[in-house]
């Protein structure tokens, strides 16, 4: 059975928990316990956390641990001597050490992640990287793995990081099965960006949302504005104007935004050719989404896919 602690200080965030369903579901999905859970902390006991709930741990100690996760907090926080001298011995004494959030300040004070590469939630990448030179943060990403090292971004990264630890551990059908279980609407793997074109266009109403949705779902086909208008009832071009009114872009380059992040997440995910990722995506041709790509990035796909690879 494969142990897994969580690593808690004073103030951690009730979502640095949430990785914990992953493992708990695997037993449920298999079973079997295959994982085992601790919560662990300086001196045991009940922590508090920033909601003001308190989480029951067990002190630091010597145990066989497979897996270290170190949850985070909702503000950056110097770390306890204590702590750290904890985090310098994990390396050695564990298979994995992980963090989620900005739990990466803490194994980047510890020293674990000199010369790693290393995320983090988007809000703190630059700091990290400011504070801690000698770690290579990835800004975009939610999640990355560096040897024995794992870092996600944001909390709910923390569930996809979790759900990744498992499929290393049993597979990708242990891992779809998990992430079913969690109602993952779409289980995102390490490379994917931590910014969603849906989020950033938040349009005001359900007309343009349900349009946008379609669009999502249906971005092999040609998605013409009359195809779009007619999703959302009105004329081409009452249509466009209001959604550039909600969107502050333009259908066209909206749907070229939908297509350049499916296309990132499969290109990084390395499972297809860039020709199979341009039609599936509707570019239609590796040139055009070579030119899409050097809009969106400055680079082209095959850059992208080069560096998923290393």
């Amino acid at each position: 059975m494969r142990q897994i602690g969580f690593a808690a200080s004073a103030n951690c965030s009730l979502m640095g928990f949430a990785a914990a369903s992953a493992f708990e579901l695997t037993n449920l999905a298999l079973g079997q316990p295959v994982y085992a859970l601790s919560f662990l902390s300086e001196n045991g006991g009940a922590v508090p956390t920033s909601a003001g709930m308190r989480v029951q741990t067990e002190p630091f100690d010597d145990r066989a641990l497979d897996t270290l996760i170190v949850g985070g907090g909702t503000i950056v926080e110097p770390s306890t001597l204590e702590f750290l001298a904890f985090l310098q011995k994990a390396t050695a004494r564990y298979r994995r050490v992980a963090s989620i959030c900005i739990a990466a300040y803490p194994l980047a004070e510890a020293g674990l992640l000199d010369g790693r590469r290393a995320t983090t939630h988007w809000l703190y990448a630059q700091d990290l990287q400011t504070r801690f030179p000698k770690v290579k943060v990835e800004m975009d990403r939610i999640f990355v793995q560096d040897g024995q090292l794992w870092t996600s971004a944001g909390m709910t990264a923390g569930i996809d990081l979790a759900v990744a630890l498992v499929e290393a551990d049993l597979g990708a059908d242990v891992a779809r099965a998990v992430a079913r279980k969690l109602v993952m609407y779409h289980r995102r793997m390490g490379g994917q960006s931590q910014f969603s074109t849906l989020l950033e266009l938040e349009p005001k109403s359900d007309r343009i949302q349900t349009v946008l949705t379609y669009a999502k779902q249906h971005l092999k086909k040609t998605l013409s504005v009359e195809e779009l208008a007619a999703i959302a009832n009105l004329s081409p071009r009452q249509f466009s104007r209001l959604f550039r009114t909600e969107t502050g872009r333009s259908p066209a380059k909206a749907i070229e935004n939908l297509r350049v992040e499916e296309a990132r997440v499969m290109i990084e995910g390395g499972e297809h050719s860039i020709d199979q990722v341009a039609e599936h995506t509707g570019f239609g041709d590796r040139d055009r989404m070579r030119r899409a790509f050097l809009r969106a990035f400055g680079q082209p796909p095959q850059v992208l896919k080069r560096k998923a690879r290393l």
